[in-house]
Protein backbone atom coordinates (compact mmCIF):
# COMPACT_ATOMS: atom_id res chain seq x y z
CA UNK A 1 0.00 0.00 0.00
CA UNK A 2 1.22 3.49 -0.89
CA UNK A 3 -0.08 6.93 -1.72
CA UNK A 4 -0.81 7.54 -5.41
CA UNK A 5 0.35 11.10 -6.03
CA UNK A 6 0.60 14.61 -4.61
CA UNK A 7 -2.71 16.44 -4.93
CA UNK A 8 -2.78 19.93 -3.47
CA UNK A 9 -1.58 22.34 -0.79
CA UNK A 10 -3.37 24.83 1.46
CA UNK A 11 -1.49 28.05 2.19
CA UNK A 12 -2.38 30.45 4.98
CA UNK A 13 -2.08 34.07 3.84
CA UNK A 14 -2.28 37.33 5.79
CA UNK A 15 -3.45 39.42 2.83
CA UNK A 16 -5.97 37.36 0.91
CA UNK A 17 -6.64 40.04 -1.70
CA UNK A 18 -2.97 40.62 -2.55
CA UNK A 19 -2.14 36.91 -2.51
CA UNK A 20 -5.13 36.23 -4.76
CA UNK A 21 -3.86 38.94 -7.14
CA UNK A 22 -0.40 37.35 -7.20
CA UNK A 23 -1.58 33.80 -7.88
CA UNK A 24 -4.14 34.82 -10.54
CA UNK A 25 -2.71 37.85 -12.33
CA UNK A 26 1.03 37.26 -11.86
CA UNK A 27 1.29 33.47 -11.64
CA UNK A 28 -1.69 32.94 -13.95
CA UNK A 29 -3.66 30.39 -11.92
CA UNK A 30 -7.45 30.13 -12.23
CA UNK A 31 -10.10 30.42 -9.53
CA UNK A 32 -12.47 27.44 -9.32
CA UNK A 33 -14.35 28.63 -6.27
CA UNK A 34 -13.97 31.30 -3.58
CA UNK A 35 -15.55 33.01 -0.60
CA UNK A 36 -14.48 35.65 1.92
CA UNK A 37 -12.13 33.22 3.68
CA UNK A 38 -10.71 30.95 0.96
CA UNK A 39 -9.74 30.89 -2.70
CA UNK A 40 -9.46 27.57 -4.59
CA UNK A 41 -7.02 27.67 -7.50
CA UNK A 42 -5.57 25.45 -10.22
CA UNK A 43 -3.20 25.68 -13.16
CA UNK A 44 -4.61 25.42 -16.66
CA UNK A 45 -3.93 21.68 -17.06
CA UNK A 46 -4.65 20.63 -13.49
CA UNK A 47 -7.57 18.23 -13.76
CA UNK A 48 -8.84 18.50 -10.20
CA UNK A 49 -11.12 21.11 -8.64
CA UNK A 50 -8.06 22.73 -7.08
CA UNK A 51 -4.36 22.23 -6.45
CA UNK A 52 -3.90 25.27 -4.20
CA UNK A 53 -6.04 26.80 -1.47
CA UNK A 54 -5.42 30.29 -0.10
CA UNK A 55 -6.86 30.65 3.41
CA UNK A 56 -7.19 33.99 5.19
CA UNK A 57 -5.20 33.94 8.43
CA UNK A 58 -3.26 36.08 10.87
CA UNK A 59 -0.05 34.20 10.02
CA UNK A 60 1.51 32.73 6.90
CA UNK A 61 2.36 29.09 6.37
CA UNK A 62 1.11 25.71 5.27
CA UNK A 63 -2.17 24.34 6.62
CA UNK A 64 -1.93 20.95 4.94
CA UNK A 65 -0.62 19.02 1.93
CA UNK A 66 -3.00 16.55 0.31
CA UNK A 67 -2.02 13.14 -1.11
CA UNK A 68 -4.46 10.99 -3.01
CA UNK A 69 -4.46 7.28 -2.14
CA UNK A 70 -4.62 4.43 -4.65
CA UNK A 71 -8.11 3.13 -3.82
CA UNK A 72 -11.00 4.09 -1.51
CA UNK A 73 -10.41 1.37 1.08
CA UNK A 74 -6.86 2.61 1.67
CA UNK A 75 -8.17 5.35 3.96
CA UNK A 76 -9.45 2.81 6.48
CA UNK A 77 -6.26 0.80 6.20
CA UNK A 78 -4.17 3.89 6.88
CA UNK A 79 -6.34 4.75 9.88
CA UNK A 80 -5.60 1.32 11.38
CA UNK A 81 -1.91 1.73 10.55
CA UNK A 82 -1.77 5.12 12.30
CA UNK A 83 -3.48 3.64 15.37
CA UNK A 84 -0.91 0.85 15.48
CA UNK A 85 1.93 3.36 15.11
CA UNK A 86 0.50 5.75 17.69
CA UNK A 87 0.24 8.53 15.11
CA UNK A 88 -2.32 11.22 16.00
CA UNK A 89 -4.85 11.83 13.25
CA UNK A 90 -8.24 13.44 12.66
CA UNK A 91 -10.88 13.20 9.95
CA UNK A 92 -12.19 16.02 7.75
CA UNK A 93 -15.73 15.31 6.58
CA UNK A 94 -16.27 15.18 2.84
CA UNK A 95 -17.37 18.50 1.41
CA UNK A 96 -15.78 20.61 4.13
CA UNK A 97 -13.00 21.11 1.62
CA UNK A 98 -14.91 21.75 -1.63
CA UNK A 99 -14.16 19.28 -4.38
CA UNK A 100 -13.00 16.56 -2.00
CA UNK A 101 -14.40 13.65 0.01
CA UNK A 102 -13.33 12.55 3.48
CA UNK A 103 -9.77 13.44 4.43
CA UNK A 104 -7.51 11.70 6.94
CA UNK A 105 -5.16 14.32 8.39
CA UNK A 106 -2.05 13.67 10.46
CA UNK A 107 1.36 15.09 11.30
CA UNK A 108 4.50 13.31 10.18
CA UNK A 109 7.01 12.68 13.00
CA UNK A 110 8.94 15.79 11.97
CA UNK A 111 5.86 18.01 11.88
CA UNK A 112 4.62 18.16 8.28
CA UNK A 113 0.78 18.45 8.11
CA UNK A 114 -0.42 15.82 5.62
CA UNK A 115 -3.82 14.66 4.42
CA UNK A 116 -4.86 11.45 2.64
CA UNK A 117 -8.00 11.37 0.51
CA UNK A 118 -9.58 9.38 -2.30
CA UNK A 119 -12.72 11.10 -3.58
CA UNK A 120 -12.18 14.30 -5.54
CA UNK A 121 -14.15 16.40 -7.97
CA UNK A 122 -12.79 17.04 -11.45
CA UNK A 123 -12.64 20.60 -12.72
CA UNK A 124 -15.54 21.45 -15.02
CA UNK A 125 -15.65 24.52 -17.25
CA UNK A 126 -18.89 26.39 -16.59
CA UNK A 127 -19.40 27.32 -20.26
CA UNK A 128 -19.77 31.01 -19.46
CA UNK A 129 -16.21 32.16 -18.86
CA UNK A 130 -14.76 31.40 -22.29
CA UNK A 131 -12.27 28.85 -20.91
CA UNK A 132 -13.65 25.75 -22.64
CA UNK A 133 -11.12 24.03 -24.90
CA UNK A 134 -11.85 22.10 -28.08
CA UNK A 135 -9.11 19.64 -27.08
CA UNK A 136 -10.26 16.72 -24.90
CA UNK A 137 -6.79 16.52 -23.35
CA UNK A 138 -7.11 20.10 -22.05
CA UNK A 139 -9.47 20.67 -19.12
CA UNK A 140 -9.56 24.31 -20.24
CA UNK A 141 -7.95 26.62 -22.81
CA UNK A 142 -4.21 27.22 -22.68
CA UNK A 143 -3.19 29.91 -20.18
CA UNK A 144 -3.51 33.45 -21.50
CA UNK A 145 -2.32 35.56 -18.59
CA UNK A 146 0.61 35.85 -16.21
CA UNK A 147 3.30 33.18 -16.00
CA UNK A 148 0.71 30.52 -16.88
CA UNK A 149 2.14 27.27 -15.42
CA UNK A 150 0.87 23.96 -16.79
CA UNK A 151 0.47 22.12 -13.48
CA UNK A 152 1.12 21.88 -9.76
CA UNK A 153 4.47 20.14 -9.28
CA UNK A 154 5.80 19.70 -5.72
CA UNK A 155 6.18 20.94 -2.15
CA UNK A 156 9.35 21.43 -0.12
CA UNK A 157 9.77 21.54 3.67
CA UNK A 158 12.49 22.45 6.11
CA UNK A 159 12.82 19.90 8.92
CA UNK A 160 15.24 19.25 11.76
CA UNK A 161 16.02 15.67 10.68
CA UNK A 162 15.42 15.20 6.94
CA UNK A 163 16.89 11.70 6.98
CA UNK A 164 14.43 10.45 9.59
CA UNK A 165 11.52 12.13 7.78
CA UNK A 166 12.50 10.54 4.49
CA UNK A 167 12.75 7.08 6.03
CA UNK A 168 9.29 7.45 7.60
CA UNK A 169 7.67 8.68 4.37
CA UNK A 170 9.22 5.84 2.40
CA UNK A 171 8.38 3.14 4.95
CA UNK A 172 4.85 4.23 5.92
CA UNK A 173 3.53 5.99 2.79
CA UNK A 174 5.56 4.24 0.08
CA UNK A 175 7.02 7.47 -1.33
CA UNK A 176 10.20 6.56 -3.21
CA UNK A 177 13.52 8.11 -2.21
CA UNK A 178 15.05 9.61 -5.38
CA UNK A 179 18.22 11.48 -4.40
CA UNK A 180 19.83 13.14 -1.39
CA UNK A 181 22.64 15.42 -0.23
CA UNK A 182 25.03 14.80 2.67
CA UNK A 183 27.81 16.76 4.37
CA UNK A 184 31.32 15.51 5.14
CA UNK A 185 30.07 13.93 8.40
CA UNK A 186 27.49 11.86 6.57
CA UNK A 187 24.69 14.04 7.94
CA UNK A 188 21.63 14.24 5.69
CA UNK A 189 21.15 17.74 4.34
CA UNK A 190 18.18 17.06 2.08
CA UNK A 191 16.14 14.31 0.47
CA UNK A 192 13.86 14.39 -2.55
CA UNK A 193 11.03 11.86 -2.93
CA UNK A 194 8.21 11.01 -5.33
CA UNK A 195 5.53 8.41 -5.80
CA UNK A 196 5.11 9.14 -9.52
CA UNK A 197 7.88 9.34 -12.15
CA UNK A 198 8.56 13.01 -11.37
CA UNK A 199 12.00 13.68 -9.94
CA UNK A 200 10.26 14.66 -6.71
CA UNK A 201 6.84 15.53 -5.35
CA UNK A 202 8.07 16.37 -1.86
CA UNK A 203 11.49 17.50 -0.66
CA UNK A 204 12.82 17.81 2.87
CA UNK A 205 15.79 20.08 3.58
CA UNK A 206 17.63 20.42 6.86
CA UNK A 207 16.40 23.38 8.90
CA UNK A 208 19.65 25.19 9.65
CA UNK A 209 18.05 26.87 12.69
CA UNK A 210 16.62 23.59 14.06
CA UNK A 211 13.25 25.17 14.81
CA UNK A 212 11.04 22.35 13.53
CA UNK A 213 9.11 21.85 10.32
CA UNK A 214 8.51 24.87 8.10
CA UNK A 215 7.15 25.23 4.60
CA UNK A 216 10.01 26.00 2.25
CA UNK A 217 7.99 26.39 -0.95
CA UNK A 218 5.24 25.22 -3.26
CA UNK A 219 6.13 24.81 -6.95
CA UNK A 220 4.39 25.06 -10.32
CA UNK A 221 5.71 23.76 -13.64
CA UNK A 222 6.08 25.66 -16.92
CA UNK A 223 6.90 24.04 -20.25
CA UNK A 224 10.26 25.46 -21.32
CA UNK A 225 13.33 27.55 -20.42
CA UNK A 226 12.09 30.51 -22.46
CA UNK A 227 8.99 30.58 -20.27
CA UNK A 228 11.28 30.79 -17.24
CA UNK A 229 12.92 33.94 -18.63
CA UNK A 230 9.45 35.33 -19.30
CA UNK A 231 8.42 34.45 -15.74
CA UNK A 232 11.38 36.37 -14.28
CA UNK A 233 10.41 39.43 -16.32
CA UNK A 234 6.76 39.22 -15.25
CA UNK A 235 7.76 38.96 -11.58
CA UNK A 236 10.17 41.90 -11.79
CA UNK A 237 7.67 44.02 -13.70
CA UNK A 238 5.07 43.44 -10.98
CA UNK A 239 7.39 44.28 -8.10
CA UNK A 240 7.66 40.71 -6.80
CA UNK A 241 10.86 39.90 -4.91
CA UNK A 242 12.95 37.24 -6.67
CA UNK A 243 14.99 35.39 -4.10
CA UNK A 244 17.12 33.20 -6.38
CA UNK A 245 17.33 32.29 -10.05
CA UNK A 246 16.84 31.55 -12.77
CA UNK A 247 19.38 28.83 -12.14
CA UNK A 248 19.66 25.07 -12.58
CA UNK A 249 19.56 22.34 -9.95
CA UNK A 250 22.15 19.70 -10.72
CA UNK A 251 20.22 17.12 -8.69
CA UNK A 252 17.09 17.11 -10.84
CA UNK A 253 18.36 19.01 -13.87
CA UNK A 254 15.46 21.46 -13.52
CA UNK A 255 15.70 25.21 -14.13
CA UNK A 256 14.38 27.09 -11.10
CA UNK A 257 13.21 30.50 -9.95
CA UNK A 258 12.18 31.34 -6.37
CA UNK A 259 10.10 34.31 -5.25
CA UNK A 260 7.87 35.38 -2.37
CA UNK A 261 4.14 35.95 -2.74
CA UNK A 262 2.74 39.05 -0.98
CA UNK A 263 1.90 37.25 2.29
CA UNK A 264 5.43 35.85 2.58
CA UNK A 265 5.19 32.23 1.41
CA UNK A 266 7.95 31.14 -0.96
CA UNK A 267 6.88 30.00 -4.45
CA UNK A 268 8.98 28.25 -7.09
CA UNK A 269 8.47 28.25 -10.84
CA UNK A 270 10.46 25.56 -12.61
CA UNK A 271 10.83 23.55 -15.79
CA UNK A 272 12.61 20.43 -16.96
CA UNK A 273 13.83 17.89 -14.46
CA UNK A 274 14.51 14.21 -14.95
CA UNK A 275 11.76 11.62 -15.05
CA UNK A 276 12.25 8.28 -13.30
CA UNK A 277 10.81 5.04 -14.66
CA UNK A 278 12.97 2.27 -13.18
CA UNK A 279 11.08 0.19 -10.57
CA UNK A 280 14.38 -0.67 -8.85
CA UNK A 281 15.71 2.91 -8.71
CA UNK A 282 18.44 3.45 -6.12
CA UNK A 283 18.69 6.92 -4.51
CA UNK A 284 21.51 9.05 -5.91
CA UNK A 285 23.84 10.54 -3.31
CA UNK A 286 25.37 14.01 -3.57
CA UNK A 287 28.34 14.37 -1.21
CA UNK A 288 30.12 17.54 -0.08
CA UNK A 289 32.34 17.55 -3.15
CA UNK A 290 29.33 17.77 -5.50
CA UNK A 291 26.55 19.24 -3.31
CA UNK A 292 27.18 22.79 -4.50
CA UNK A 293 26.58 21.74 -8.10
CA UNK A 294 23.56 19.78 -6.93
CA UNK A 295 21.90 22.93 -5.70
CA UNK A 296 23.10 25.26 -8.48
CA UNK A 297 24.82 23.99 -11.61
CA UNK A 298 25.38 27.43 -13.16
CA UNK A 299 27.29 28.94 -10.25
CA UNK A 300 25.00 31.64 -8.84
CA UNK A 301 25.27 32.15 -5.09
CA UNK A 302 22.67 30.54 -2.84
CA UNK A 303 21.10 33.25 -0.64
CA UNK A 304 21.32 32.74 3.13
CA UNK A 305 17.53 32.81 3.36
CA UNK A 306 17.26 29.66 1.25
CA UNK A 307 18.28 27.37 4.14
CA UNK A 308 16.84 29.42 7.00
CA UNK A 309 13.55 31.03 5.93
CA UNK A 310 10.27 29.18 5.97
CA UNK A 311 6.68 29.72 7.06
CA UNK A 312 4.70 27.95 9.76
CA UNK A 313 3.72 24.31 9.31
CA UNK A 314 0.83 22.93 11.37
CA UNK A 315 -2.92 22.39 11.48
CA UNK A 316 -4.87 25.36 12.78
CA UNK A 317 -8.07 23.54 13.74
CA UNK A 318 -6.82 20.08 14.73
CA UNK A 319 -8.63 18.70 17.82
CA UNK A 320 -6.67 18.59 21.03
CA UNK A 321 -7.18 14.82 21.18
CA UNK A 322 -7.03 12.82 17.99
CA UNK A 323 -8.85 9.57 17.28
CA UNK A 324 -5.69 7.57 17.94
CA UNK A 325 -5.23 9.26 21.31
CA UNK A 326 -8.77 8.57 22.51
CA UNK A 327 -9.40 5.07 21.15
CA UNK A 328 -8.29 2.09 23.15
Amino acid sequence: MAVAHLGHAELRVTDLDRSRWFFTEVMGLYVTEENDERVYLRAWQDWDHHTLILTKSDHTGIEHVGWRVEKPEDLGTYEKQFKDLGVDYHWIEGGKEPGQGDGLRFMTPGGMPFELYWERELYAVNGKDGLASALPSHPQRYASRGIGPRRFDHVNFLADEPGAEQEWLTRELGIHHRYYAENSNGERLASWLSRTNLSHEVAIQRNKNQTGALLHHVAYFVDSPDQMARAATILADNGIQIEWGPGQHGTSGAIFLYCFEPSGNRVEVWTGGMLIFAPDWEPIGWGPETAELGYELWGSQMPETYLTYGTESHFTDAPQKSASSTSG
